[in-house]
């Protein structure tokens, strides 16, 4: 076989600082997404240009601030992602054929960018590997929407080959035992509860044929028997409900609140759906769902990190790779 083969890995993306000019892009170019909002026209352009990206960016820049990697000046899941795809580099030096490199698919660095220079490199075959573990339209298709746009302006194109999503895959479940195992040995206090928060996502999507539901749910049915945990012991919630429309439910902070008024004092929580820790889970859990619960009678609060560029995790995302490279290498 001729040529290289490239492995990118896809993550969400994030703004370039938390001051509201790169906030507001990033904002814009994420809620201008049709994969992201579907219902269109002329009042959503209004309300989209005229309220929420005039409010929106200070707000959330407020949310970033409070997680901002201000060593290196960038968001932690910038951070995480170069460091996930590093150290997959690494584990595939002995293998010149193979170059791996990383993208968003918002901000940067951008998708169509990432693609070209792989080719530009010698890629003759490209393995895309974005990283949501479910399923959903509005993320993984988003994100292959990118892939075959930077494509269509390619004279001479790399084949192109997709991981399916992993929500079940046996080793993206033991790594998330694992991962849950030893934070919770480490705690100086037994969980009562354990909540398996994952993004939430408009019902509205489901009911048109999204498969997300059905992925999270079996992702948390497998935990539970690899935890060794029943229904009661490990909940599956839905955070990051906005808007007016139903979006999946039970919610995340709502269900802890409710915990913590009825009598729950040690509660853990993971989020299985998150590749790398984000916004979504140091700023929405860590810091405001935890208040949460102890201003409503919670004595014991923690997050279980993502996997992140853990051994566990690394192990995972290359036995994956590794699947999907059959015959080409």
């Amino acid at each position: 076989m001729s040529g290289k083969i490239g492995i990118l890995l896809v993550n969400l993306g994030t703004p370039e600082a938390t001051s509201f000019w790169p906030m507001r892009r990033y904002l814009k170019e994420f809620l201008s997404d049709r994969r992201v909002v579907e219902n269109r026209g002329p009042v959503w352009w209004f309300v989209l240009n005229a309220i929420i990206l005039t409010r929106r960016p200070v707000k959330s820049g407020r949310a970033y601030a409070q997680i901002w990697n201000t060593k290196r000046g960038e968001s932690p899941l910038k951070t995480i992602s170069r460091a996930q795809a590093e150290k997959v580099d690494m584990r595939y030096a002995d293998d010149p054929r193979i170059l791996v490199d990383w993208a968003m698919r918002y901000g940067e660095p951008p998708i169509a960018e990432t693609i070209i220079r792989l080719k530009e490199a010698g890629c003759e075959r490209v393995l895309l590997f974005p990283l949501y573990p479910q399923y959903s339209a509005a993320t993984t298709a988003s994100a292959m929407d990118k892939v075959f746009d930077a494509l269509k302006t390619m004279r001479w194109q790399p084949a192109i080959r997709s991981v399916p999503p992993y929500f079940d895959h046996p080793a993206y479940i033991d790594a998330l035992a694992r991962s849950i195992r030893a934070h919770r040995d480490a705690l100086g206090w037994t969980p009562e509860v354990t909540l398996a928060s994952l993004h939430g996502l408009p019902k509205g999507f489901i009911d048109k044929g999204d498969p997300y539901q059905r992925h999270c749910e079996r992702t948390v049915e497998l935990l539970r028997d690899a935890l060794g945990l029943g229904a009661e012991e490990l909940l599956l919630t839905y955070q990051s409900r906005s808007g007016r429309v139903e979006w999946l439910g039970p919610d995340t902070e709502d269900t802890i609140v409710a915990l913590a008024r009825k009598g729950v004092r040690n509660l853990l929580i993971v989020t299985p759906g998150f590749a790398s820790d984000c916004v979504e889970t140091l700023e929405e859990i860590q810091i405001r769902a935890a208040q949460s619960f102890l201003q409503n009678g919670g004595e014991n609060f923690s997050l279980v990190p993502c996997l992140n560029e853990s051994a566990n995790s690394i192990h995972m995302l290359c036995s994956i790779i590794d699947e999907q490279l059959q015959g080409w290498v």
